[in-house]
């Protein structure tokens, strides 16, 4: 489904602790940007009733049934950009991203 790797895995688990409810990392999509799709990251204290759930790392991982086709096999990395750090999802669905790397199409 979707994999975190050790960076990500301490990312998440950090967020989740600063987090008295937040026990569930929710990955999805939304229509968005430039080129058709972003990513969604949200926590939650239980996973939706569509979602799958899968963990990773030790970090309990939801991503809703809608989402899963376009985002099942990608790879969610933290990278460090100067000072600042980000996700980057490497997805083996994305066709095509916009210049910004925002959002892709799939």
């Amino acid at each position: 489904m979707v994999t975190l790797t050790e960076r990500a895995a301490q990312h998440f688990a950090t967020q989740l602790a600063k987090r008295n409810s937040g026990l569930t990392v929710r990955l999805g999509v939304q229509p968005s940007g430039c080129s058709g799709y972003s990513y969604r990251v949200d926590y939650a204290e239980t996973p939706g009733a569509d979602d799958l759930v899968v963990d990773t790392r030790g970090i309990r991982v939801a991503v809703d049934r809608r989402s899963l086709p376009l985002i099942q096999g990608t790879t969610v990395d933290v990278v460090k950009h100067g000072l600042q750090r980000r996700l980057r999802f490497d997805n083996p669905n994305a066709r095509d991203y916009c210049g910004c790397g925002t959002s892709f199409a799939a």
